[in-house]
């Protein structure tokens, strides 16, 4: 059976819509942390909380601008590196879990079509962040920006969209 160009031509469109198209219309799925995804970023906040006390004879304590100072001394004294990818990703879970103490956030697993990825979710709306890339992708590219700056940035985008309690 010999098909005629102009079929041809919309079995073309029909295949390149599909795949790229709809793809994009895709829902996300959004899932509970795994028992492995927890064990995995516990022990990446304790590599950082052990480098922290080893180097610096300091400890993160879940307290925002000691934390944050931390992270960056970490980076400016070459501690972290940025060819180190996992420790700049555990960084990214110690502001990402100072973001969710701060903003009534909380730790999720969002896949989509371009993979897995640990998120912070604000309670549930479709507001998400994803620290644990934060200062990894800076870094790994050259960009120096400081951790309270990405801190504020990521901090500033979740802010604007939380409604104003009633009465204040």
């Amino acid at each position: 059976m010999r098909l005629q160009p102009a079929i041809i031509a919309v079995l073309v469109f029909c295949a390149c819509w599909s795949s790229t198209g709809a793809s994009a219309g895709v829902v996300p799925r959004v899932g509970d942390l795994s028992k492995v995804d927890l064990e995995f970023m516990s022990q990446q906040r304790q590599s950082l909380q052990d480098m922290a006390a080893l180097n610096l004879g300091r400890q993160f304590n879940g307290n925002r601008d000691q934390d944050l100072e931390l992270l960056q001394a970490l980076l400016d004294r070459k501690l972290v590196r940025a060819d180190q990818t996992l420790e700049l990703q555990a960084m990214g879970v110690v502001i990402g879990d100072l973001l969710a103490q701060e903003l009534d956030m909380h730790w999720v697993i969002y896949e989509d079509r371009e993979g897995r990825s640990r998120a912070l979710r604000y309670k549930a709306t479709d507001e998400f962040l994803f620290p644990i890339t934060m200062i990894a992708r800076r870094q790994e590219v050259g960009n120096q920006t400081p951790v309270v700056d990405i801190y504020q940035k990521a901090h500033d985008i979740i802010f604007e969209k939380i409604p104003p309690l009633p009465f204040q």
